[in-house]
């Protein structure tokens, strides 16, 4: 007697996350404090910020909450503060995008011919990068204030026929608060660049070098081609970091309205006012939303137009 095939039932497939998450359970324990961080610390609030840009809220009162639809938005694109803030923060990076990086490009091709005390000028180049904001700030007040060793030298030269108050002039603060800043952070582009240098094959220079081709041109035609992906990581970050300045303008001496014609306003400085000194925590959540999309803006079409690569 022939007995009948056994069939066997095809087996259930078990949903593809679920079974990653029973085979690396403890990966997924390890990671989970950082899960939770960013809900609590990330995501929560970011959604809770947009919720809130459609009513006027204040966290004094918060039983007031009063529903504005899009009200804030078109506020928040109709007020010339803003737009001041964005435009002095403009002029501010123009200034220290070009100082900082055309610094630590050229620091960065000195060093790279030092044989001799290198790591030495390395460290006392990159003191200002460790050094608090606040403390070189301030030093940086005191040297370019009226009465500062800055100015008497620039009178003793005969530059300046009279000390200049320059916190109180439209333009003078953004570019000044510039300069201090790229006091601070040029020993960034000076390692970075180094280090991109170190990294370009020695035997271009050589080629170059052999074909007859002076200092300038093989710094023109290979060095700068060369640190493109470096120097397109830098302007990338001095612009989203630019745009959230904040703690510069406090520590120089001006107010939350970065004084009293706003000449050292900023977009953060100016949520912050909103949010703290107004009360008003719903425009500020939506100044600070408009201020991400425009750094989110800015930082696409850097990817976008601006070679990051060698050809």
């Amino acid at each position: 007697m022939e007995l009948p095939a056994v069939t066997h039932a095809p087996p259930v497939a078990r949903p593809r996350l679920l079974h990653r998450i029973r085979q690396y359970w403890w990966g997924y324990v390890f990671v989970s404090p950082w899960i939770m961080l960013y809900l609590v610390f990330g995501l929560y609030p970011l959604v809770l910020s947009f919720f809130l840009t459609f009513f006027n809220y204040s966290f004094v009162t918060p039983g007031d909450r009063t529903f504005v639809g899009i009200g804030n938005w078109v506020r928040g694109l109709e007020d010339p503060l803003f737009w001041k803030s964005l435009y002095n923060i403009v002029l501010n990076q123009a200034v220290f995008i070009f100082l900082k990086n055309g610094l630590g490009l050229f620091l960065a091709a000195l060093l790279f011919r030092v044989t001799v005390g290198a790591r030495i000028f390395r460290t006392i180049y990159f003191l200002p990068v460790i050094t608090s904001t606040v403390v070189l700030m301030t030093v940086g007040d005191n040297l370019a204030g009226p009465g500062g060793a800055v100015q008497l030298w620039l009178m003793d030269i005969g530059v300046l026929s009279k000390p200049v108050f320059w916190k109180a002039y439209d333009t003078l603060p953004m570019i000044i608060i510039a300069i201090i800043n790229t006091w601070k952070w040029f020993g960034i582009s000076t390692v970075i660049l180094l280090a991109g240098m170190y990294g370009i094959d020695p035997r271009l220079f050589e080629a170059a070098a052999v074909d007859g081709a002076n200092g300038l041109q093989i710094f023109r035609r290979i060095t700068i081609p060369m640190l493109r992906p470096q120097l397109f990581f830098l302007l990338v970050v001095d612009v989203i970091n630019g745009l959230q300045m904040f703690g510069e303008i406090l520590s120089i001496g001006f107010n939350v309205y970065g004084g009293i014609k706003n000449q050292a306003l900023t977009p953060v400085l100016y949520l912050y006012a909103q949010a703290f000194d107004q009360a008003n925590v719903g425009y500020a959540s939506t100044l600070g939303l408009m201020l991400a999309t425009i750094i989110a803006v800015l930082t696409f079409l850097q990817f976008k137009f601006v070679p990051s690569r060698l050809d």
